[in-house]
């Protein structure tokens, strides 16, 4: 299997705002624990400079991580690299969460003290990525966006960034203040995305940053070869029957990881990686040997029939269950439309 060696993680403009990041970059969110037992701070900080003495310089955090934990040891990481070299991405949005029930707020009051208190957990003078982590379907997106428009303007924000959003919601987001990024679900067994919102974010030149490029560790062997987590076991996908029908995805990827002499995660990290020049994927994860590897995933060169022999490997037709939790449907992007503003145009 590939080890760590130095590999270049190249610099990609992330949409046509300006923003640059490394090609790869991090979720911090399970450095204090979703699906795992948190780290310690000392262990947190050590991954995070681990990252970046590897040229990852992109680092994904949410307030509702922890909730708020994980901004605060990413701001004591932040303490201890180069600022400018830094990237950081933060969210506002879910003003709570049980993972079954979540109460979304996009209210402007809402949007300016969240954005107040992540500066001051990340202890940071401006935030470079903020992105709108689910769309709040009673607010009108005019208004949300109105208020991260302030914050561009007043040097808070550098660039807004949705979640989660649908094609109509990016639409009118977009006319009001330029959109850098929308980060989704995309895998390789989560492809829905691909027919109409990627097609829209280039047509608009915007970035796309995907969560759980491994399929919520899936493709790394969770579920399959590793205990699955207890917080995971309401995820349809990897319930019961479904989980069972589904490992065979698992066992063709690492079938073909070896013709390619890398581990399974690797091979399903790289496809993401080769759908773009602006698709800049986040993954996770609390060790070291693991952060190693999917920064090892850079270096690999699929060709556009290794890329086809994947997506035959996983028919994402024939994938059983859905890709989040039971109760969390209705935050995602097909239903995250917004009531019309009165100065809308079609209003």
């Amino acid at each position: 299997m590939a080890e760590p060696v130095a590999v270049h993680i190249p610099r990609v403009k992330l949409g046509t705002q300006g923003l640059e990041v490394s090609k790869l970059g991090f979720g911090c969110m399970g450095l204090t624990g979703v699906y795992n037992t948190p780290v310690s701070d000392e262990a947190g900080i050590s991954i995070i400079k681990h990252a970046f003495d590897n040229g990852v310089t992109f680092f994904d955090t949410s307030n509702v991580y922890g909730p708020h934990t994980n901004e605060i040891l990413l701001g004591k990481a932040l303490k201890q690299l180069p600022r400018e070299k830094i990237q950081v991405a933060t969210k506002f949005g879910i003003a709570s969460s049980d993972r079954r029930s979540w109460v979304i707020n996009g209210k402007p009051e809402y949007v300016r003290a969240s954005c107040e208190e992540s500066l001051e957990r990340l202890g940071l003078d401006y935030i470079d990525l903020y992105y709108q982590h689910r769309v709040d379907q009673t607010v009108p997106i005019e208004e949300t966006m109105g208020e991260l428009k302030k914050l561009v303007e007043e040097g808070k924000v550098k660039y807004i960034g949705l979640s989660e959003a649908s094609a109509d919601t990016i639409r009118r987001a977009h006319a009001v203040h330029p959109i850098s990024a929308l980060q989704m679900e995309w895998s390789l067994w989560t492809r829905e995305i691909e027919k109409e919102i990627v097609p829209l974010c280039r047509e608009l030149g915007i970035g796309i940053v995907p969560y759980s490029p491994l399929g919520r560790g899936f493709f790394a062997g969770r579920g399959v070869v590793e205990n699955l987590p207890s917080a995971m076991t309401n995820i349809p996908r990897f319930v019961g029957e479904n989980l069972e029908k589904n490992k065979k995805f698992y066992q063709r990827v690492l079938d073909l990881a070896k013709k390619h002499k890398c581990t399974s995660a690797q091979l399903a990290l790289a496809w993401v990686l080769h759908q773009g020049d602006d698709v800049v994927p986040i993954p996770g994860t609390t060790k070291v040997k693991n952060l190693d590897d999917n920064i090892g995933s850079v270096k690999i060169k699929l060709t556009e029939d290794d890329l086809n022999e994947l997506c035959d490997a996983v028919r994402e037709e024939e994938v059983v269950g859905y890709r989040t939790y039971s109760g969390a449907e209705a935050c995602t992007w097909k239903h995250a439309n917004t009531p019309l503003h009165n100065n809308s145009p079609s209003a």
